[in-house]
């Protein structure tokens, strides 16, 4: 092979050549071109960062205790469960150990889940809500607004805290307060 010196590219030999060469086309380009390759390819990799960092998909709500991905959403499907009376589902939440701190005072799970009956929670909503990990434990703090039908829901926002315990069978919950104080009062 032998190279011109006033050109930017080799010059195979005719004949004696084997077929076939590894012969690399990009040697041929101009030298003005490899700006505009190199402008293409820079773009190109632009590109394609911008769209791995973007999802195609929206978030999507947990619908179940399996689905959710962390505090919030356990929180959010425990609530939706409460509102839509799943209570097969809300005592699946509730570990066989668990305690709540409750207006009218400490309760065991039975108790929990008949107070949240009675209550009949229809419309609720979480704010400030803050998440700690610690191991396989998740304390979620928030404040819950909520409208009911039922006897002696307290009224007004609640300040809130459950502890979430990663278990075999899934995340339970082993303690909550369920707003024993209205944060409106000293």
């Amino acid at each position: 092979m032998a190279v011109n010196a006033g050109e930017s590219h080799a010059v195979l030999p005719r004949g004696g050549g084997r077929r076939g060469s590894r012969y690399n086309f990009a040697m041929r380009l101009p030298n003005s071109a490899w700006p505009k390759l190199f402008g293409r390819m820079l773009s190109l990799a632009v590109a394609l960062v911008f769209l791995a960092a973007c999802t195609v998909y929206g978030e999507h709500a947990a619908r179940s205790y399996s689905d959710a991905t962390g505090g919030e959403s356990l929180e959010r499907v425990f609530w939706k469960n409460v509102a839509t009376g799943n209570w097969t589902e809300v005592q699946r939440a509730f570990a066989s150990n668990y305690l709540a701190l409750m207006p009218s005072g400490t309760v065991d799970r039975e108790a929990a889940l008949d107070q949240y009956r009675k209550w009949n929670v229809k419309d609720y909503s979480l704010g400030d809500l803050k998440t700690e990990l610690n191991g396989n434990t998740i304390v979620v703090t928030y404040t819950l607004t909520w409208n009911g039908t039922g006897a002696k829901l307290p009224a007004g926002s609640r300040p809130m805290m459950t502890v979430w315990q990663k278990q075999k069978a899934g995340w339970v919950i082993i303690a909550q307060n369920v707003g024993t104080q209205n944060q409106n009062q000293p």
